[in-house]
């Protein structure tokens, strides 16, 4: 009879244990007393029933200490919340195309001291080049670019990254076959899009969240003017 001491050791695989450590440390994150916390705005905090960035954070794992970048940050909702997650041994990059001034002067406040926030095109987004980051994340934007310009981002995305390193993408759901056609219009993108734009970039697909999905959206409609009633698909890449 073989007991434990006995039976062959194994390892696991890189990526079961890089999940199972994400997994302890976003279980260990008091997300309401980020989300309650009375710095943030109460318009930001109705957003969150929508929004669900306790169940979004968790899938893509932040956790205390983390290097991160929050990409078309606007006037910085989860550039606020990544702030707690990473807290004070962390680093946010905050990055907007153009400069808002209501982001830059939030950031003053002692309990963001570790925001940078890095103005500019985003073919060119200034984050760092040294493989240092674990996650790059884009809410609902990625839509807004241009192909050249996403294929240009893209790459300094996977060169600010460190390997096994992620990036999130959440965006509103084009129907099938519909690209990048409806970026404009109804300011959606196909998700097997983004999904082609981050392999192109050497990224692998590591999993998809459905917290956001919505099976009675017909996709055929602009997104700002029926507000909340999108699909939105939640993707993490990761870099080999």
């Amino acid at each position: 009879m073989m007991t434990f001491a006995k039976m062959p050791k194994r390892r696991l695989p890189a990526f079961v244990l890089s999940l199972l450590v994400s997994g302890c440390a976003a279980a260990s994150v008091d997300y309401n007393a980020i989300l309650t916390n009375t710095n943030r705005p109460e318009n930001e905090r109705q957003l969150d029933a929508v929004r669900k960035p306790q169940e979004v954070m968790a899938f893509y794992g932040v956790k205390k200490g983390d290097k991160v970048a929050d990409l078309f940050a606007s006037r910085g909702y989860y550039t606020a919340i990544l702030s707690q997650l990473v807290g004070p041994e962390g680093i946010v990059y905050s990055a907007n195309a153009t400069a808002r001034p209501e982001l830059h002067e939030r950031v003053k406040q002692p309990s963001m001291a570790n925001v940078r926030v890095i103005d500019g095109p985003f073919d060119k987004v200034a984050l760092p080049q040294d493989g240092s980051l674990d996650l790059v994340f884009i809410h609902l934007d990625y839509h807004e670019l241009a192909a050249d310009t996403r294929a240009a981002m893209n790459r300094r995305v996977f060169a600010s990254l460190k390997r096994g390193g992620s990036y999130g993408v959440v965006d509103h759901s084009a129907a099938a076959g519909r690209g990048d056609q409806d970026a404009k219009t109804f300011h959606r993108i196909e998700k097997a899009l983004v999904m082609k734009d981050a392999t192109a970039a050497g990224f692998r697909l590591a999993g998809e969240g459905t917290m956001l999905s919505r099976a009675d959206d017909t996709r055929d409609f602009s997104v700002t003017k029926l507000r909340d009633r999108s699909d939105r698909f939640v993707l993490k890449f990761v870099k080999p």
